[in-house]
């Protein structure tokens, strides 16, 4: 009988030309998309002049894939060539049913695919992983050194952080080599026969033999290198629940156990080389059972006894050496030395303040803050949003600037930015996203001192923030004066834009309602070519990019115009602070944005998670989860709002790792000395680093290392007691930017403040500031509190707020379905060697187009609790009269006169009607209105309106919360209707 051929069946012709299609196909697509994203990216490192940036990672990139592919492929390569060459020249079968003999065919058929293609595709696959450590690498080339040595091998600093990864790195990949092709000849001799499996003991060819011996003599030497390295790596042990860094166990046990095991390492690897000259395998099957017992005993169960036995017992002593060296570690990585922390012990319990006392404190006491930026964005969209299609930030910044006395004033800050989720169905066309509604209009403002009237006096309906608006309205001149108030950049741009026309076009952009506006700065990338709007085209999946005829030569297009997206594509390697604010600089608007430089690699310091010490109960962008035991604070970053231009400083003392970064990307770091004395009055101490630092100073604040072993004096950061109205991700209580006067200033200093409280205790333990002054930048204060006279925490002090007779009179404030109560932030302030405890209270109608004001403000001190309209009067009731006399809550506070002209501030328009789309806002153009006089509907609206105002001021006359709920309800409702009213005719 005839037997079927040995091998794999035959393709026709036809089939081979439709897999050689179908496979040039996918790579058309696979690499279209990437080539065509590259593209992008490189067109907008140009627009931004930072394209030396963008070549410089993908040279990185490519140089590291060749490498990477080269060395992975190659060794793999070169061993199965060998074993290949090598393998018998007569392979005795067991019969025509030899389950090998169709793949030897098959390799032989072909041996030039699987000799080169394996390889290939590994190689491609090592390759391209190998692009991913880029930072690494450069980090490695470009090392620096720190100037301190670690306290066990005296090795300079530079060595663990940009040295020993690099080392792991490649030490990491000489073992996938190494193992890859380990089995790649494996399998090649035991396909040619070298290697039988076939009887009892098998059998194995002589060029097998020393093959395999000789890969296996190198893994095991690389196993002695990794031996080598893990002594240092100790330093960054984590044996210690309480400390990272090498504990005593590491250090007495763990650290003697890898020098011998690197010892028998080298043994081990000998006795495989010996393979070479000697048939014997036992000699290497000995030594690596020698190895495994070794690792077994001197590696894991010696270090496990001695830190059962000897450790444990006496950890207090045993590892005060490593706890020590720990402290040491970690206030310098994270900036908590005692050069930069001024520490002021027994601070408080001076009960007896007299009203004198307090009104004195001006620097405190009259920039208490009453705003809350995490409450009030939905103020600022009703009042100042103006039209649908623009949009404030979930929350608001704090900034501060200085008023017309030249006084230190901190503000609620804002840009009203476009946000095109927020277009109707009628408005929702490609044009109007795309060309019309293209960017923001003003930088809104408000004193976060202060409201526009006394809750419950005058005209006005409540009491708001005091507004200023410098838009295109006003030509940009409101109190806060701004050159150019349009925004192109801001935070809530998520659409791209394109702007620009041809000379003599009408503008096609919104501007106003009766002006249109074409954009003239230097922002966006060229589009005016039809390649461009070919790759834009495809890039986007949007074929209007190519066929509308609006975009001409003279066209751009802007896209990445979040400012923290834009400053993580010009640095990469740079952690972002969760917040980037608004500031005007030199009459520009601009984005401030804190870069951080982080490792998890410096000795000794503490592991810290960055997202969760930056996690809190606001809504601000937490970090990402990772480990980090070094922070620098080495970058402020800047993006212009009108033409994107990103710039960023150094910042802060020299940081090595800042240096190293310098290294790779020459220019891009703008020296200090560049920085203009405007700017650098808007740097604000970053949140996210002090929530760090808080929680770290939490522990390390204890210099006794008996004391931080026992955990004595220990803080925590406070829950925080309103997290039930916070959208935030976390329970901590945030950290405040407060105008204050601490015991150690001698002036009223921009700061950010937080309370701490006892581990597991709800009093209040501590007081911690970090200045944003410039003269005293980053210098951080600690106000200790005696522990023989507990202080109440924020937990404890909002529930005794809450149930003090003062505030339970009132239970219709709380009760009431048509109002609710909103607590604002829980300040707490030193003042005359005391804590001051302030919050505000807003209400706000259970209605959906409600919105937050000011009702009440709250204050506690020495166990005393003070409730009024104003913040005067509720510290008169905690200290006595006269202790208000200089804190003023409104701007009609001192005359009583009407706020109703406050609330508006200079809003160039009608609050009636900013709530409005806009009237028919498709098309090209877009956004017209039609003008006219009042019809019937307009007329009607507005005498509701008007008997809703009546009702709110009896209401507020009378004191009843209840009633004020229902006519702030109606109210809103009258609001509504005229809103209508004179969007459909007025």
């Amino acid at each position: 009988m005839a037997t079927r051929p040995v091998g794999v069946p035959k393709l026709s012709r036809r089939s081979r030309i439709l897999l050689i299609l179908g496979a040039a196909v996918l790579v058309a697509l696979i690499v279209g998309s990437r080539l065509i994203g590259t593209y992008v990216d490189w067109l907008w490192f140009g627009s931004v002049d930072y394209r030396g940036i963008f070549t410089t990672i993908v040279l990185t990139r490519i140089v590291l894939f060749a490498c990477g592919g080269v060395f992975l492929g190659g060794i793999l390569a070169l061993n199965l060539w060998l074993a290949y060459r090598k393998r018998p020249v007569f392979v005795p079968v067991s019969g025509q049913d030899d389950p090998l003999a169709r793949y030897r065919t098959v390799i032989t058929q072909r041996s030039k695919w699987f000799g080169i293609g394996i390889p290939v595709v590994v190689g491609a696959i090592g390759g391209l992983a190998a692009t991913g450590d880029w930072r690494m690498v450069q980090m490695f080339l470009n090392r620096q050194t720190f100037g301190n040595q670690d306290p066990v091998f005296g090795h300079d600093l530079g060595l663990y952080v940009f040295q020993l990864p690099f080392f792991r790195w490649v030490l990491a990949w000489a073992f996938i080599a190494v193992t890859l092709s380990f089995f790649g000849a494996l399998a090649t001799h035991y396909v040619f026969g070298g290697v039988k499996i076939a009887g009892r003991s098998g059998q194995i060819s002589q060029a097998a033999r020393i093959q395999l011996a000789v890969l296996a003599g190198i893994f095991v030497l690389l196993k002695a290198v990794d031996f080598f390295f893990d002594r240092w790596d100790l330093l960054l042990s984590q044996r210690s629940n309480l400390f990272t860094g090498a504990s005593y166990t590491d250090l007495n046990a763990v650290m003697p156990a890898k020098v011998i095991l690197l010892c028998i390492s080298v043994i081990c690897a000998l006795a495989f080389f010996a393979v070479i000259f000697l048939r014997n395998l036992q000699i290497p099957a000995l030594a690596t059972v020698l190895l495994v017992l070794s690792s077994l005993v001197i590696g894991a169960l010696w270090p496990a006894l001695l830190q059962q036995f000897s450790v444990e017992p006496n950890a207090n002593e045993r590892e005060s050496t490593s706890i020590q060296r720990n402290m040491n570690a970690t206030k310098q990585a994270f900036g908590i030395t005692d050069d930069k922390v001024t520490v002021k012990e027994n601070y408080g319990g001076n009960q007896d303040v007299s009203p004198e006392d307090v009104a004195q404190d001006t620097g405190t006491i009259s920039n208490v803050r009453l705003l809350d930026p995490s409450l009030l964005s939905e103020t600022f969209t009703q009042l100042e949003q103006q039209f649908n299609f623009y949009g404030f930030p979930d929350e608001l910044d704090i900034d501060r600037y200085r008023n017309e006395n030249g006084e230190l004033q901190d503000y609620l800050v804002a840009v009203r930015g476009i946000n095109t989720d927020g277009l109707a169905d009628n408005q929702r066309s490609w044009i109007n996203r795309h060309m019309v509604y293209t960017h923001g209009n003003g930088f809104v403002s408000a004193p976060a001192d202060r409201v526009s009237n006394v809750p419950g006096e005058g005209s006005d309906t409540g009491s708001y923030p005091v507004f200023s608006m410098s838009d295109v309205s006003n030509d940009g001149q409101g109190e806060i004066p701004v050159d150019q108030p349009r925004v192109y950049y801001g935070q809530l741009n998520q659409d791209y834009a394109i702007v620009g026309a041809e000379q003599g076009e009408q503008p096609r952009e919104y501007d106003t309602q009766n002006s249109r506006y074409t954009y003239q700065g230097d922002g966006g990338v060229a589009i005016g070519n039809w390649f461009n709007r070919a790759v834009f085209a495809a890039n986007y999946g949007e074929r209007n990019i190519l066929f509308n005829q609006n975009i001409g030569s003279n066209s751009k297009i802007m896209f990445d115009r979040n400012p923290r997206q834009r400053v993580q594509k010009v640095a990469p390697w740079l952690e972002l602070d969760g917040d980037a604010y608004p500031a005007v600089v030199d009459g520009k608007v601009k984005w401030i944005v804190d870069g951080y430089t982080t490792l998890d690699n410096y000795p000794y310091s503490k592991l810290t998670s960055f997202g969760q010490a930056a996690s809190d109960s606001t809504s601000s962008p937490s970090q990402a989860n990772q480990q980090i035991n070094y922070i620098r604070n080495s970058v402020k970053a800047t993006v212009d709002a009108y033409t994107g231009e990103v710039e960023l400083y150094e910042f802060g003392q020299k940081d090595p790792v800042l240096e190293a970064w310098k290294g790779v990307f020459p220019g891009l770091i703008k020296p200090k000395s560049e920085i203009s004395d405007e700017l650098r009055q808007h740097f604000r101490y970053p949140a996210d680093l002090f929530k760090v630092q808080r929680q770290l100073l939490a522990r390390y604040h204890v210099d006794n290392p008996g004391d931080f072993y026992a955990t004595r004096g220990f803080w925590e950061v406070p829950t925080d007691p309103n997290q039930e109205q916070r959208q935030g991700p976390g329970e901590n209580q945030p950290p405040f930017y407060v105008v204050a006067q601490a015991p150690t200033q001698n002036r009223p200093t921009f700061q950010l403040t937080s309370a701490m409280t006892a581990l597991e205790r709800q009093n209040l333990s501590s007081w911690i500031s970090a200045s944003s002054s410039p003269e005293s930048y980053g210098q951080l204060t600690v106000l200790e509190l005696p522990t023989e006279n507990q202080t109440p925490g924020p937990v404890q002090v909002q529930r005794q707020m809450e149930s003090t007779p003062k505030v339970t009179e009132d239970r219709t404030l709380f009760d009431n379905p048509g109002v609710r109560a909103m607590f604002g932030n829980l300040l707490t302030l030193p003042v005359e060697g005391g804590m001051l405890y302030v919050e505000p209270i807003y209400i706000r109608p259970n209605n959906e187009d409600s919105y937050p004001q000011l009702a009440r403000v709250l204050t506690f001190y020495g166990g005393s609790v003070g409730y009024a309209d104003t913040l005067k009067g509720s510290l008169e009731q905690v200290f006595g009269p006269g202790a208000g006399r200089n804190a003023q809550t409104a701007e009609n506070e001192d005359d009583q006169q009407d706020g109703g002209g406050q609330q508006g501030g200079d809003q160039g328009g009608d609050q009636s009607g900013d709530g409005q789309q806009g009237g028919d806002q498709s098309g090209d153009q877009g956004g017209d209105q039609q003008g006219g006089g009042q019809d019937p509907e307009v007329a009607q609206a507005t005498q509701e309106l008007r008997a809703a105002l009546e009702q709110v001021r009896s209401a507020q006359d009378s004191g009843n919360f209840g009633e004020i709920g229902q006519a702030l309800q109606r109210l809103e409702e009258a609001m509504s209707r005229y809103e209508q009213a004179t969007g459909n005719g007025g």
